[in-house]
């Protein structure tokens, strides 16, 4: 297992180690030791999964304090562009984003930590996302970007007419009503 660092402190991309044959592969998507080793220290208490169709946007989501949430997202199947926009504003990259293609095929993993609002875009014909939470959903705590803010003009490798968002997703209000 290899722990990437991204342009965004505590951002990491985890990419297993694979071993392959000809019966397949075998992988540890999570081993709590090699992550505390890493400096990864969650206690993740919840499993979630998604499966959406091509054109798909999820987010941006976040919880706030005391209930926000870290998150270890991973794709079981299909391909996404996974992004977390930094929301930490004593962070000298507060109010960036950092973006990756996430798949079944390179089995990397997005680390994404508490103060951060995360979204993926769907970029197959369907994709099935798996992630890990240290906290459980509290719905007083919610809280959102719109995936199409001008101000972080994140590029989610969509055409305009492939898009499909939520009807939640679609009222988020802007980054400048989170930052303000």
């Amino acid at each position: 297992m290899t722990i990437e660092t991204t342009l965004i402190k505590d951002l990491v991309i985890i990419q297993p180690t694979v071993f392959e044959d000809s019966r397949g592969y075998f992988f540890e998507a999570y081993n709590q030791e090699k992550f505390c080793g890493n400096g990864i220290n969650y206690k993740f208490i919840q499993d979630n999964q998604s499966f959406s169709t091509r054109g798909v946007i999820r987010g941006l989501h976040l919880q706030i304090s005391p209930f926000a949430q870290a998150k270890l997202v991973r794709v079981l199947e299909g391909e996404i562009l996974d992004v977390a926009v930094d929301l930490r504003k004593d962070s000298s990259t507060f109010g960036q984003y950092f973006s990756v293609v996430l798949s079944s095929e390179n089995k990397k993993q997005l680390m994404v930590p508490h103060g951060f609002a995360h979204g993926f875009s769907v970029l197959s014909e369907t994709a099935s996302v798996l992630y890990k939470v240290d906290q459980l959903y509290h719905k007083e705590s919610e809280r959102g970007i719109r995936y199409d803010d001008p101000t972080l003009s994140i590029d989610w490798q969509l055409s305009p007419e492939e898009i499909i968002v939520s009807d939640k997703d679609l009222i988020l209000p802007s980054f400048m009503v989170i930052d303000g």
